[in-house]
């Protein structure tokens, strides 16, 4: 890796900003004793992976490529989760799982035996049927969801195949009252299971960085939790270890006027902020040309769309009030841009990949990987 001109649209990750989010996540772990796991769906970019590893246990992944960068580029566990894994993967992820966890009866009775033959734990995902989540898309416990087993009865007759349990039911939640009520009826629920576990896992979703959240209530109701019930607690933290850590860096290509001020940046909403689109969220500007961005609504202020480059006419990231109108040339950086980012990148309308920069803790920028036309071309056929 070299340090080199930036040319635009790039995601820049901040190792002092991504060492706060982490080291809360420690002290979380120490006051409770419960072990914290990376969750490679909401963030795989491994260049910082030495950053990040001392401070967590390992990584919980959702497919075989997944499991399988956790184990080479990350040190610790490797959780293996998926929906649904299919008959020809099995036996290459139990070659980089430390523990598997099946989505549902038919998979455990398919694939238990291959990974107990190898000394693997086995775990099941439950589904508690309530959840704290604000959008229906992610919300685990929607009506008619697959995500994990319901069924107590059931899961009492495969209690003995198994040595633990995931429970993800959590989605942005920043109420510690919710969760603790939330863990409250999932002990109610299967409490009397988890006594014969040796670990449960509470999955993610948990928004526990924030400044006012009181992380020493999570912490002892974490350590209730496993004391208990006799279990190793394990939490799957995605957004609490890269909140805030990382800006996606553009340049204003155009402006126009069609009944308010627009412009045009050389990068695109969906192809690289797609979970902003779905859940039809604007991103935040944190920088203009370099400068911290405070928008605030005023007479004198210039209210601007910010459209990306792609031809989709939705392709949007929000409506700003600024102190000035955009100029061709500006730079617009846009903020919280690590968590389900690039992992969801794409090369829709071939638009230019943004590269993948990484600032230290002195201050120096790298340029960790940058992408063109034979990654555009190697992605299709």
């Amino acid at each position: 890796m070299t340090t080199v001109s930036l040319t635009t649209p790039y995601y820049e990750i901040d190792v002092p900003a991504l060492r706060r989010n982490l080291s809360i996540v420690q002290r979380l772990c120490e006051l409770s004793g419960a072990k914290a796991l990376l969750a490679l769906k909401c963030f795989a970019t491994w260049g910082v992976f030495d950053v990040m590893s001392p401070y967590l246990h390992g990584t919980t992944s959702s497919s075989l490529n997944e499991v399988r960068l956790g184990k080479e580029a990350f040190a610790g566990e490797t959780h293996a989760y998926s929906v649904a894994y299919a008959e020809n993967e099995i036996d290459e992820v139990l070659e980089y799982a430390d523990k598997i966890i099946f989505n549902s009866f038919n998979q455990l009775a398919a694939f238990k035996d291959k990974a107990q033959a190898q000394g693997i734990p086995v775990g099941l995902r439950l589904n508690p049927q309530t959840s704290n989540s604000s959008f229906i898309i992610a919300d685990p416990a929607r009506p008619f969801s697959r995500l994990g087993e319901h069924d107590i009865n059931k899961i009492e007759g495969v209690v003995s195949d198994i040595s633990g349990v995931m429970i993800h039911n959590n989605c942005e939640n920043d109420s510690f009252d919710a969760f603790s009520a939330s863990l409250d009826d999932i002990e109610a629920k299967f409490g009397h299971l988890f006594k014969q576990l040796d670990w449960v896992s509470l999955g993610g979703g948990i928004h526990f960085i924030a400044p006012d959240y009181p992380l020493e209530k999570l912490a002892e109701r974490l350590k209730q939790f496993s004391e208990t019930h006799g279990v190793q607690v394990y939490l799957e933290p995605g957004e609490a270890c890269i909140h805030g850590a990382a800006k996606l860096v553009t340049t204003v290509l155009d402006t126009l006027h069609n009944g308010k001020a627009l412009a045009v940046v050389d990068s695109s909403i969906e192809a690289h902020m797609l979970d902003l689109l779905i859940y039809r969220e604007t991103a935040p500007v944190v920088e203009i040309n370099a400068e911290a961005c405070q928008l605030i609504a005023t007479e004198s202020a210039t209210s601007t769309i910010i459209y990306g480059k792609s031809c989709l006419a939705g392709d949007i990231f929000g409506e700003y009030q600024l102190a000035q109108p955009l100029q061709i040339g500006d730079r617009v950086a846009f903020g919280n841009a690590a968590g389900y980012t690039m992992v969801k990148k794409n090369w829709f309308n071939g638009v230019a990949m943004p590269s993948i920069v990484i600032r230290d803790d002195e201050g120096k920028l790298t340029v960790q990987k940058t992408f063109g036309y034979e990654d555009f071309k190697a992605s299709l056929s």
